[in-house]
């Protein structure tokens, strides 16, 4: 984003302010923006509210942000909780706490460690999940995924009052893949090329191309080779 006659908007303590077009949004403490934001670098710090759109090219948020709309991101930091209304497309998307999304999600580089709600379709190139409590999504689609169970004392207090109080796994319809790597996951089919279904896994059916690995006690009902 080109940065020529942008401005730059600055909320501390508690107030208001209109969307608009921003070089730098930066809130510390509870801030509400009325309408679509535009912004090269979003930075928000305590309890923050987007009433539209948000657009940036960097968001770094610690704390609760609510987004009404959409949220279109370059490069994206999250710690805490982060619930958008709409969608999300992101490039790079790295979140430490609970992410909650209403529609679909379009993520190249999805890096998470907490729990998800997707309720929409997510869609990613890598992805790397690590479970402190339930995530769920409709359908996953993507070349690299894969998905861990952490004990949340790995985490501190500060973090984990946020997690729902859920067993860390994973529920989906569907994942589909190139490399799928998997614990603790409830689907009714995986499709992938090279598929690992580890520890916790309970599946409907795997399709696979080339390879499929099983560690003992995982649970598949049917298993379908698709490649020559």
């Amino acid at each position: 984003m080109e940065s020529i006659n942008r401005l730059d908007l600055n909320i501390d303590g508690v107030s208001t302010a209109s969307g608009g077009d921003y070089g730098k949004v930066k809130i510390d403490g509870v801030g509400t923006v009325e309408g679509d934001v535009i912004a090269e670098i979003f930075d928000s710090n305590g309890i923050t509210k987007v009433r539209g759109n948000l657009r940036t090219g960097e968001m770094d948020s610690d704390g609760i942000i609510k987004i009404y709309g959409h949220l279109s991101a370059g490069y994206s930091v999250v710690d805490g909780n982060l619930k958008v209304i709409g969608s999300v497309k992101a490039e790079r998307f790295k979140v430490n706490g609970v992410l909650n999304v209403g529609e679909d999600c379009e993520i190249e580089d999805l890096d998470m460690e907490g729990a998800f709600d997707v309720q929409g379709l997510l869609n990613v190139g890598k992805m790397n999940v690590r479970l402190h409590g339930k995530g769920k999504v409709k359908e996953i689609g993507g070349e690299n995924i894969q998905v861990r169970r952490v004990r949340r004392s790995v985490w501190g207090k500060m973090v984990t009052w946020m997690l729902p109080k859920f067993s860390p796994e994973l529920h989906t319809a569907s994942i589909e893949g190139d490399d799928i790597d998997l614990e603790y996951t409830l689907a009714d089919v995986v499709r992938g090329n090279r598929v690992v279904i580890g520890k916790g896994c309970n599946i409907g059916t795997v399709e696979y191309r080339t390879e499929l690995k099983v560690y003992p006690g995982a649970k598949i009902g049917k298993e379908v080779k698709t490649g020559g």
